[in-house]
């Protein structure tokens, strides 16, 4: 079947999406991307030093950089920023204006956002938009953004995505979802959002060929994914291991190699803990929210001065607990999507899939 404007919709059983398969060719990827600009406030990964790239709001399309694949800083600070002012207050003689900054006044796409950092923007939404608890500073910012998902051609070593339930080239979440074919990327639309890119001028009818060779593409990627050493992370029954091991010695062997920089929990695409500070003035101020991190100290230092987590020891079990024991208790799923940024940037080199295969030979 085919569209008024000639576009095949292709159904593609491995997704269980019905897309609309596109094709762009690369010399018409920087148009494509001042087109989209015109519409959308637009977030892509820039290069902010040699080899390292973050997502951030890009002015022009030749900011959009693919050096690394994957943003040293995760999908998560476009919806859930490091520093973000909440509200601001003035005071003028005995009147007092507070002004919220939850509202989203244009709308916002996302590209090239990888499917493990799209997976774990949707965990964080698990999080702030519960049935206890909306966030409406994350909430509003993810109903106004359509994300432009990239598929992963080549994993990393350090990644383990298909352990954690994930595929280099898994399209849930995705609006739209990107797989490079060297000359051309093929572009599929998924969602409705996604489908008001339908008529832009400079996507084309993907061909026979362009599938074919997207279908190969992803093959091949899940098949490198799946046999790498340290590829198959042993995380399904974790949770019934460590409510067994609470209060084990395994955690002292653990933490040794910690040093409580808090590197792995500010670069891991789902932790989303975070502190709120009062920046005060004498006729106006504002409410800032901050990343904050388990592994730091005073993140449970209670008024009275006592700490239960007081040690290396009780930090660094609070951050795997977390992840694999009071997560999926609450939610269903691990609050681990095997980016490996975790492991790629410790610097003293933590490996979590080390530590997941150590907990489960915990007797």
């Amino acid at each position: 079947m085919e569209s008024s404007i000639g576009i095949s919709v292709i159904k593609r059983a491995k997704s269980g999406f019905s897309e609309l398969s596109l094709r762009l060719d690369k010399r018409e990827f920087e148009p494509f991307l001042q087109s989209l600009m015109e519409e959308y406030d637009f977030y892509a990964p820039a290069q902010v030093a040699e080899g390292i790239s973050v997502y951030k709001k890009i002015a022009h399309p030749g900011e959009v950089n693919f050096c690394s694949l994957n943003p040293r800083k995760p999908l998560k600070e476009v919806f859930f920023p490091q520093s973000e002012v909440m509200l601001c207050y003035e005071k003028t003689g005995k009147q007092s204006k507070i002004t919220s900054t939850e509202e989203i006044k244009k709308e916002r796409m996302i590209l090239g956002a990888r499917p493990c950092d799209i997976e774990a923007v949707s965990m964080i939404n698990d999080v702030y938009a519960g049935k206890e608890y909306t966030d409406v500073y994350f909430v509003n910012k993810r109903k106004g953004t359509i994300i432009i998902g990239m598929a992963c051609n080549h994993p990393l070593s350090t990644c383990f995505c298909v352990s954690t339930g994930g595929s280099p080239f898994a399209r849930k979440g995705s609006d739209v979802f990107m797989i490079d074919l060297g000359e051309a990327y093929l572009v599929e639309l998924i969602t409705e959002k996604g489908k008001r890119l339908q008529g832009n001028k400079h996507l084309k009818e993907a061909s026979p060929e362009d599938l074919t060779l997207a279908g190969k593409i992803e093959e091949k990627a899940l098949k490198k994914a799946q046999s790498r050493p340290n590829a198959s992370v042993p995380v399904i029954g974790i949770e019934g291991k460590l409510d067994k091991i609470v209060e084990g010695p395994l955690w002292d062997r653990l933490q040794e190699k910690c040093i409580g920089c808090g590197t792995c929990t500010f670069l891991c695409p789902t932790c989303h803990c975070f502190d709120i500070v009062d920046e005060t003035g004498r006729d106006r101020g504002q409410r800032v929210r901050h990343w904050d991190s388990c592994l730091f100290p005073v993140y449970s230092q209670e008024t009275s001065g006592h700490n239960p987590r007081s040690t290396g020891r009780e930090r660094t079990r609070q951050r795997i607990m977390h992840k694999f024991n009071y997560f999926p208790k609450n939610s269903g799923r691990i609050a681990c999507v095997g980016c490996g940024r975790c492991i790629a940037y410790c610097p003293v080199n933590f490996d979590i899939r080390q530590a997941i295969e150590e907990i489960q030979k915990e007797e």
